[in-house]
C-alpha cells in the first residue's frame, strides 16, 4: 500500500515549485535523440531546381529540413525519417529520393 501522506509531504518539500494551470516551463526536445536511422528513403534536394519556396520545410513533420547560411534548404539526416512528405509537397519536383543503404 502506498503511503499517500508521506508521498504528498515529500512532493511539497521539494525545492522545485509547481506551476498553476499545468504551465510547462521548458518544452521537451528530441534534439538529443537522433531518429534518422529509421529511414527507408533518403530525400535529396536539387539546389538547381529549388525555388526556395519553403514548402518542404513547412510540411516536414520532424523539422529535419533547415535553411543554411546561403539560403538553401538542406536535409538534416540525423532526424529525417524518410517520409517523403517534402517530396510530395515540392511544387517544382526538386526533391528526389533513393532507398537508404545501411
Amino acid at each position: 500500500m502506498v503511503d499517500k501522506k508521506g508521498l504528498v509531504k515529500k512532493i511539497l518539500n521539494t525545492k522545485e515549485k509547481f506551476t498553476k494551470g499545468a504551465v510547462i516551463r521548458e518544452p521537451g526536445s528530441t534534439k538529443n535523440y537522433k531518429t534518422g536511422n529509421w529511414r527507408t528513403f533518403k530525400p535529396t534536394i536539387d539546389q538547381a531546381k529549388c525555388i526556395k519556396c519553403g514548402k518542404c520545410w513547412a510540411y516536414c513533420p520532424d523539422a529535419a529540413i533547415y535553411k543554411d547560411e546561403k539560403g538553401n534548404f538542406q536535409v538534416n539526416y540525423d532526424y529525417c525519417k524518410g517520409c517523403l512528405i517534402c517530396q510530395k509537397e515540392c511544387p517544382v519536383k526538386a526533391i528526389s529520393y533513393a532507398v537508404e543503404e545501411k
